[in-house]
């Protein structure tokens, strides 16, 4: 339970910053609607009532004022469809403001070091999270802060006006709607939660393993496991179907309970009036009074219900994501170094590891980068190029050990390419270029003729995933983003892995014309990407087993011992 309100202390603080005074004048819209209404139904019936028994004398019905209880209820009746319009603009305009917040800071949380990969092993988790899981706050602040509050305004209103009537009455109505409505409410809330958490692990499991069955029906049909996967979506939906069925139980339960309490809510004030009338404490007019507010109290604690069935939805939202926006800033950037410096990259006695628990894949590593340096990093699988690449681009922090860099744009292998134009395909490297500078670096990346032949030029539209250009194509915009992208040192992941010899030659020839002025730092296998560099790091287990400069014979040794094309 502690860890619960922690979790929801953790979301509320942003959730309520973002636009708190949106939301508490959203909360004080939604009382006000509650109040108008009840005054509205509470006035219309003592005014129906006192015009009745007016007109049974002509002396009384001479004498009886209609005008102001009349502009009363055309006041109330304008005041409550304004503030009912006010309220659902406000409310609502400022969830989804808060919402889009929540979805930058949690993104940003997803953009420090380690996030990527964390992303290719659950990108449909993480993307539930940042879609479903941030939706379902919309019910913490509509369907719960705004109905409890509602309700609370409406039994206050309801305990005032019987109270004048008679105090006790009014009291025990007040804590009867509080009680009742509220504590009904919790127990609602209690009972929805378990068929609610395994409803959305249900959604979770059943859409990933649809994606999985589209996607991967090649793959599952030669490993003759596309049955089985058909079972696991069978299996899913039947969970989902069988905590469907448990909410639905729960709802036509708590619909019959909200009723009951209703009624018994109208027959106890029925009866208390029934008695102040014929103690002549209060006439007819007062008594109708009494029973409308009454009736119209309970209606904000039906939406409150509606609320409550939905909040273990929201609590299992907040226990996902809670500890997300724990780390938010919890993690300090890394030392970086200036450009003018003379080091484009230091690690000092660095040890680095993938997961709790997990051996280190660098122990105690300790190198240095001058600036304008050509550095390949060579060695064996698992050796701990990669991981090299990772610190140096600040896509991984330090197990222990320090990291200082210089601000550095990677290029490895995938090409990250998306369903926009190639325009702003290119975009992502400078979202402030003009077209010359894009034309200027497609054209030294080997892709700006072709590019023109497009009848769209720079506004063709790729499909998803760059469907449309060729891998080399893909693999050439991607140097053309490298191009465009101002950062002193360039990281590059086996850039021409699975080209043919000639494109990867002449990507890497376009590479070299325009390194001038930057650093480089190259993790490969081939030949052709080391001979790019001046020193060669050899690394194994984790750790540097020789440093050779270019012009010496081990360098020559350690080049040709590399794959070639």
């Amino acid at each position: 339970m502690t860890r619960a309100w922690r979790d929801l202390r953790l979301v509320l603080r942003p959730f309520l910053a973002a636009q708190p005074r949106a939301l508490l004048w959203g909360a004080v819209m939604a009382v006000l609607t509650v109040w108008t209404g009840m005054a509205l139904l509470g006035l219309s019936g003592w005014f129906i009532t006192a015009a009745s028994l007016a007109g049974l004398s002509a002396a009384t019905a001479m004498v009886f004022d209609v005008f102001t209880p009349s502009a009363g209820i055309r006041l109330l009746a304008l005041g409550r469809t304004a503030s009912r319009y006010a309220e659902r603009l406000v409310t609502h305009d400022a969830t989804f403001g808060v919402l889009a917040a929540l979805r930058v800071q949690l993104f940003r949380g997803w953009a420090r070091a380690g996030a990527a990969r964390a992303l290719l092993v659950q990108p449909s988790r993480l993307l539930f999270r940042l879609t479903s899981d941030i939706d379902a706050l919309e019910s913490l602040y509509l369907r719960l802060l705004v109905p409890a509050a509602a309700a609370w305004g409406a039994a206050m209103l309801a305990g005032v006006a019987v109270g004048f009537m008679h105090v006790g009455v009014g009291l025990a109505l007040g804590l009867w709607l509080v009680v009742c409505g509220w504590g009904m409410a919790l127990a609602i809330a209690s009972r929805a939660r378990r068929p609610a958490v395994l409803r959305g692990h249900a959604i979770e499991a059943l859409r990933a393993r649809a994606v999985d069955l589209v996607a991967g029906q090649t793959d599952l049909v030669m490993a003759g496991r596309l049955d089985a996967q058909r079972d696991a979506l069978a299996a899913a939906d039947a969970r989902l179907a069988k905590a469907d069925l448990a909410l639905n139980r729960l709802e036509t339960a708590a619909a019959f309970g909200h009723g009951a309490a209703g009624t018994l809510s109208l027959v106890g004030t029925l009866l208390a009036v029934g008695w102040l009338v014929g103690e002549g404490a209060i006439g007819a007019p007062a008594a109708a009074l009494a029973l409308l507010i009454a009736m119209t109290a309970i209606e904000p604690f039906a939406a409150l219900r509606r609320g409550a069935l939905d909040a273990g939805r929201t609590w299992l939202a907040v226990k996902r994501l809670g500890p997300r926006m724990a780390v938010a800033d919890e993690e300090a950037p890394a030392p970086s170094i200036d450009p003018a410096s003379s080091l484009a990259l230091r690690l000092d006695d660095v040890s680095a590891r993938y997961a709790d628990g997990q051996d280190h894949v660098l122990a105690h590593l300790s190198l240095a980068m001058a600036a304008g340096e050509r550095v390949a990093l060579v060695g064996p699988s698992g050796a701990g190029k990669s991981t090299v690449l990772a610190l140096a681009t600040g896509e991984m922090t330090a197990f222990s050990g320090t990291v200082a860099r210089q601000p550095a744009c990677l290029l490895t292998q995938r090409t990250e390419l998306f369903h926009d134009s190639l325009r702003d395909n290119l975009r992502l490297a400078d979202p402030c270029a003009g077209d010359a500078q894009l034309w200027s670096a497609l054209d030294a990346a080997g892709l700006g003729d072709e590019v023109r032949a497009l009848s769209a030029g720079l506004d063709t539209t790729l499909g998803e995933g760059g469907l449309g250009l060729s891998g080399g194509q893909s693999r050439r915009l991607a140097l053309a983003r490298l191009f465009l992208r101002n950062t002193p040192l360039w990281v590059l992941d086996e850039p021409t892995e699975a080209l043919d010899t000639a494109t990867a030659r002449d990507v890497l020839n376009r590479l070299s014309g325009h390194v001038a002025g930057k650093s480089l730092l190259i993790a490969t296998h081939l030949r052709r990407e080391a001979e790019l560099a001046d020193r060669l790091l050899c690394l194994r287990e984790g750790c540097v087993v020789a440093d050779l400069m270019r012009g010496t014979d081990a360098f020559d040794v350690a080049l040709h011992a590399l794959r070639p094309d």
